[in-house]
């Protein structure tokens, strides 16, 4: 017996007539006939008796009529799904992570995605945000976190707070190229700001009387753990130090996060650190906050403006806008 042999048995059955049947099925009513006989020899059972009603199930007809519209149901969930399967995302998502996978929920961005689109496969690349907006730019990376917005990795502001008050016309000519190139820059990723914080200066332990009540000027004299210029702690920096000419006393290279709180632990130096860690390790391990500076900050999510609609960075777009809405 067949699928159609079943859904024929079911017709007859809901319909009670052969004629009824037939037209439900779009067939002639030999042809039903014909199947319905078919099945009774194949099983060796009667299933309908004849009645001037129509056609009635025998109770063997009853207790096997479930189990056909099982295998019919089944049958259709399984045309269902293989349907489904077409209009699935698939492909490859590479996602350029940053900082520590709570802060940028990426647990939970995760899950959304893997639920949304199971057919997508996940790469994840941890690196500086910097290295992230490059790889993306690159294409090596499809989508990715970044700390403060695409058009400050020009550095334009600095360049221009910098400037004397007289400048030459090839010399505003190069600040209008460079103003022009962070126009073009802007359009070439889609941005999407998650969060806004704030970034504090950290130091170690019974620092106290150097840090409290200092502004940057004075901060820049004291040992400091400096970061790669891919790093947004980097650019921060150079945001502040830059219009004031003073360069920070460079007594370590570090990029990692983890490293950069644990050299100030250990008394080597000031670091940039998150509010949220800088609060948490005063209370915890005695380090003392600079109470007269901040940075702000703002964390974002980029891809490229031409690959925004594109089918697996469109689905990571939507999974961030559920965690992040």
């Amino acid at each position: 017996m067949d699928i159609q042999t079943l859904r024929i048995f079911a017709a007859v059955a809901r319909e009670g007539n052969l004629s009824r049947a037939a037209d439900k099925l779009a067939l002639t009513q030999p042809a039903v006939s014909l199947q319905i006989k078919g099945l009774q020899a194949a099983t060796g059972l009667t299933l309908f008796t004849r009645s001037a009603q129509g056609m009635n199930l025998t109770r063997d007809g009853a207790a096997l009529l479930p189990l056909a519209e099982k295998v019919l149901t089944a049958q259709g969930d399984f045309k269902n799904a293989a349907a489904s399967l077409h209009t699935q995302v698939r492909g490859r998502l590479r996602i350029g992570t940053i900082l520590d996978p709570e802060f940028t929920r990426l647990g939970a961005f995760l899950k959304v995605l893997v639920e949304m689109a199971p057919q997508v496969e996940t790469e994840l690349r941890q690196a500086m945000s910097g290295e992230v907006l490059a790889q993306i730019e690159r294409g090596e990376l499809d989508v990715g976190f970044y700390l403060g917005t695409p058009d400050q990795s020009l550095g334009v502001n600095d360049f221009e707070s910098n400037r004397p008050p007289a400048l030459s016309a090839r010399a505003q000519a190069a600040i209008n190229s460079v103003a022009n190139q962070q126009d073009s820059r802007s359009s070439l990723f889609a941005v999407r700001e998650l969060t806004h914080f704030t970034y504090r200066v950290l130091a170690p332990a019974g620092w106290g009387p150097q840090v409290r009540g200092k502004g940057w000027k004075a901060l820049a004299a004291l040992p400091w753990i400096a970061t790669p210029p891919a790093s947004a702690h980097h650019r921060l920096l150079a945001s502040v130090f830059g219009p004031l000419g003073v360069e920070p006393h460079r007594v370590a290279l570090v990029d990692q996060e983890a490293s950069m709180l644990d050299l100030v632990k250990s008394g080597v130096g000031l670091s940039l650190v998150r509010d949220s860690i800088a609060m948490r390790e005063s209370h915890a391990a005695g380090l003392v906050i600079a109470d007269q500076v901040s940075l702000q900050s703002v964390l974002c999510f980029v891809s490229l403006s031409a690959q925004r609609q594109a089918p697996v960075v469109a689905s990571a777009w939507k999974a961030l806008e559920a965690v992040w809405s």
